[in-house]
């Protein structure tokens, strides 16, 4: 008795030019693959087994076997192309039907447009996981199947398809609100001091509390939040422009993620246990990831976690070289809120993450944040420049991926010159060239002037001298800087992290 994990199924997609892993459970026996020509075989061991099939061209419309000798599992409509994985929370997440323009995307769609997907299910333990595997697989697209794809994963899949002539397929593997240490294991977060305060949270919110009391104050939170939401959605019907601060005062304030136990899918290493690793080691070219609002609490620490993840991942993958492609978020401030900047933080550890750890890139995406909506709706430029950073990178096609990056600064004559990377073509203004600011010993910012020399900046202001410069270091602010020739915005800087108030760190 064997079986294949759930990710293997009829419609999937296999990576071309790797060695390709199929893997899975069983008693005992000999495992013998087919797949193109292919065979592979390897012995259960521990109730797991794993074969690795020598790589192979693209090409469609296969069948795969999987035999322990006595039973044979066949997979049908198998392609060889590419395979990425779309991680993150909610922004990755939101659907192709309530995305700008999904609809008519949607009604674009037909049977043999090579984009594929693998939805993730969400699932708060591995028992429920693995029931809920039973009815999942590989979609193709589909008027109906492709609603509820990735709206980033969906124009990030079309995109590569449409420049690498091959079937691209996307599994969707995120949950909104999560945080970065949900999606990393314990070893992961107990090897650093820093990052082993989510695990020291964690002890502190259980402590004293029995598992039996753990699941039962869970599952009375449960209760509670479907009969929320039901008085949300009848408040939402009667008052559809209604704020989320009308919509506490009336429903009662939210106390989600609830509270912090073995069933709470907030947990550290809780959701990397449950559906990560459900579909580790699927052989991959890659990873998209959109996360980093729910880490904006300590913003100090994500550019540490963002990088133990990526190694944690790649670690899990058996792949040190697998690409890490990375959404900088984009300008967002709810209304009521006062600007505190932490998403500045998030952004910039973004950056530093894309520019000290190898095999990287990074999709600028300021322009496509809302105000007073932290699920923006146009997701097309975000896949469309994820995309792009994979053509570069990991498939070394000469491509325009980049905006503009500050490089350095260099003071002379009260004035501050600045110079950036990707900025040979120069910069597109917007509208009124604003964002930029500038401080002397003192920490206190005020408005700059700015000049654009060719591919430099020349910033000015009535301040003695000037030590301290940023630009758009804000969470929320219309973006004024573009490439020239790209039209991706100039990503958020400050010229040195010692510009801070003691107040503000």
């Amino acid at each position: 008795m064997f079986k294949t994990a759930a990710v293997f199924s009829d419609n999937m997609v296999l990576q071309r030019d790797k060695n390709v892993k199929v893997f899975g459970t069983g008693d005992k026996g000999i495992i013998t693959v087919s797949v193109n020509g292919n065979i592979a075989k390897c012995e259960i061991s521990d109730g797991k087994w794993c074969v690795t099939l020598p790589a192979m061209k693209a090409c469609d419309n296969l069948e795969m076997t999987v035999t322990d000798g006595d039973e044979t599992v066949t997979f049908r409509n198998v392609c060889i192309g590419e395979v990425w994985l779309a991680g993150g929370q909610s922004n990755m997440e939101l659907e192709l039907q309530n995305a700008l323009d999904g609809k008519k995307y949607l009604s674009e769609l037909y049977g043999d447009m090579p984009v594929r997907f693998y939805y993730t299910n969400k699932a708060k333990t591995v028992e429920i996981a693995e029931e809920m595997e039973k009815s999942s697989g590989w979609s193709l697209c589909d008027k109906e199947e492709s609603k509820d794809w990735s709206a980033v994963g969906f124009h990030f899949a079309v995109k590569l398809a449409k420049e690498l002539g091959v079937t691209v397929g996307v599994i969707g593997c995120n949950w909104g609100g999560s945080s970065a240490s949900a999606w990393v294991s314990k070893e992961t977060l107990s090897r650093d001091e820093e990052l082993n305060s989510y695990l020291v949270e964690y002890d502190e919110k259980t402590a004293g509390k029995s598992y039996e009391e753990l699941v039962a104050e869970y599952r009375q939170y449960e209760k509670w939040e479907a009969d929320y939401w039901n008085r949300i959605n009848k408040l939402y019907a009667e008052k559809p422009d209604a704020t989320w601060k009308e919509v506490e005062e009336i429903c009662g304030v939210n106390l989600w993620p609830g509270p912090m136990g073995p069933l709470n899918p907030m947990r550290p290493a809780g959701i990397y246990e449950t559906m990560l690793k459900r579909v580790c080691p699927y052989t991959l070219r890659g990873f998209i990831y959109y996360q980093g609002e729910s880490d904006d609490y300590k913003p100090h620490m994500y550019n540490k976690l963002l990088t133990a993840l990526i190694d944690n991942w790649r670690k899990d993958w058996e792949d040190d070289e697998l690409f890490f492609d990375i959404v900088q978020l984009p300008m967002f401030r709810f209304k009521n809120e006062a600007d505190h900047k932490r998403w500045c933080k998030i952004r910039e550890a973004q950056i530093r993450t894309f520019k000290t750890v190898r095999n990287t890139g990074i999709a600028v995406i300021t322009d496509c944040g809302e105000f007073d909506n932290i699920h923006p709706v146009d997701k097309k430029p975000v896949g469309e420049r994820l995309a792009l950073q994979a053509l570069f990178h990991a498939y070394d096609k000469e491509t325009e991926a980049f905006g503009p990056m500050y490089k350095d600064v260099y003071f002379e004559d009260e004035k501050a010159v600045i110079t950036f990377d990707y900025a040979e073509q120069g910069f597109e203004v917007r509208g009124e060239l604003s964002g930029f600011e500038m401080a002397g010993e003192d920490r206190k910012f005020k408005p700059a002037r700015a000049e654009i020399i060719g591919d430099r900046i020349v910033v000015s202001s009535e301040i003695k001298n000037p030590l301290y410069v940023r630009y758009d270091w804000y969470n929320w602010i219309v973006p004024s800087l573009f490439g020239n020739k790209t039209g991706i915005p100039l990503a958020p800087f400050r010229t040195s992290t010692d510009d801070e108030l003691s107040e503000e760190k």
